[in-house]
C-alpha cells in the first residue's frame, strides 16, 4: 500500500463531453481556473488540455501558454502536466478505407505535437505509448514507435518529465523499451489507463497485471474511467501507486449528480485518507519524481 499518495486531476480532456456537463471547462480561463480549485482541493498535478471556444479539442500553443500563464500567475504551487496526445486522430473514411475522413482526422507530426511544451515548459507531458482502437467507430489513435523515440528525445532534451500513459500491455511493454534505450530519466513514471474501450479493461486483476510488469523503482499512478473512477482511486492506493481523478475521465460525483474537478479530487482524498494514507504536496511529488522546478 501506498501511504504518501500523488493526486492528479484531468481537467478537461478532448472528449465530446462539454455539452453532458456545464462544469466541464472550455477557455483557458475556466481551464486554469478549474486547475487552482483542483490544486486547493488537494491534487498536486493538473492534466492540461485545451480546447476551441466551441468547446472542440485544440493543440493550439497559444491556448496551452494562457492556461499556464494564468495558473502560474495565481501563485498556485501545482504541477503543470500538458497533453502531448493531440495530432494523433484517424479516422477512415468509411467508403473508402484507403482515405482518411477529415470531419475525425487530426495527425500531427511529432514536433508539431510538442509545439507546445517548449512555450510553456511544464514539468510534465503525457506520452501515449501505442496506437489503439478507440471506441466502436472508425477512428483510432495513432502513435508509432519512431514518433514516440521523437519525442520522448525532445521532451529529455528540454527537461520535461515524460507521464507514459499506458492504455495496454503492449504499450507498458514499449514503454519500458524507451527506459531501457535511455530515452527517459529515472524513475520513470507512468499512467496505467483503464477502461478506455478497446484497451484494458478498469478492473482489479488488470491494474495489478499492468503494475506487476513495471520496471523496479518506477513511480505509477492508475485510474478507472466513469463509474470506475473512485472504485480505481482505492484499487491503485492499496496496490501502491497514485491516482487520478477529474473530468476528463468522470463527469458524475455519485449516480445522477454531475461533479466539478474540485469535487472528485476532495472525494479522492476522503477515500485516500479513509484507507490510512494521506495526499501528498505538490513540493512532495516534485521530489518523488526528481522534477526540475516549472518555469
Amino acid at each position: 500500500m501506498n501511504h504518501e499518495v500523488v493526486i492528479s486531476c484531468a481537467l478537461t480532456g478532448a472528449g465530446d463531453s462539454t455539452g453532458r456537463s456545464p462544469h466541464v471547462p472550455i477557455t483557458p480561463k475556466q481551464v486554469a481556473d478549474a486547475g487552482i480549485a483542483a490544486a486547493k482541493a488537494g491534487a498536486a498535478i493538473v492534466h492540461c488540455h485545451v480546447r476551441e471556444p466551441s468547446g472542440k479539442p485544440s493543440r493550439d500553443p497559444k491556448l496551452y501558454k494562457e492556461v499556464c500563464d494564468r495558473i502560474r500567475d495565481s501563485g498556485t504551487d501545482v504541477i503543470l502536466n500538458l497533453t502531448c496526445g493531440m495530432g494523433g486522430e484517424l479516422t477512415l473514411d468509411k467508403n473508402n478505407p484507403m482515405k482518411f475522413d477529415p470531419a475525425g482526422t487530426d495527425i500531427a507530426s511529432a514536433d508539431e505535437r510538442i509545439e507546445h511544451l517548449e512555450l510553456c515548459m511544464p514539468e510534465i507531458a503525457t506520452l501515449d505509448c501505442g496506437t489503439m482502437n478507440f471506441g466502436d467507430g472508425d477512428g483510432m489513435a495513432i502513435f508509432p514507435p519512431g514518433v514516440l523515440r521523437h519525442m520522448a528525445k525532445r521532451m529529455k532534451a528540454i527537461g520535461v518529465k515524460p507521464e507514459m500513459e499506458v492504455f495496454d500491455t503492449g504499450h507498458l511493454w514499449f514503454a519500458k523499451q524507451l527506459c531501457a534505450e535511455g530515452l527517459v530519466d529515472a524513475p520513470p513514471m507512468f499512467q496505467i489507463c483503464l477502461g478506455i474501450p478497446w484497451g484494458a479493461p478498469a478492473d482489479s486483476d488488470s491494474m495489478k497485471h499492468m503494475r506487476d510488469m513495471l520496471p523496479p523503482g518506477a513511480f505509477w499512478a492508475g485510474f478507472g474511467i466513469s463509474r470506475m473512477q473512485m472504485p480505481m482511486v482505492a484499487q491503485a492506493v492499496l496496490l501502491g501507486g497514485n491516482v487520478r481523478v477529474g473530468l476528463e475521465d468522470n463527469l458524475y460525483l455519485e449516480r445522477g449528480k454531475l461533479a466539478t474537478n474540485a469535487q472528485l479530487v476532495e472525494k479522492a482524498v476522503r477515500i485516500i485518507e479513509l484507507l490510512g494514507a494521506r495526499p501528498v504536496t505538490p513540493a512532495e511529488a516534485r521530489a518523488k519524481l526528481s522534477l526540475r522546478p516549472s518555469n
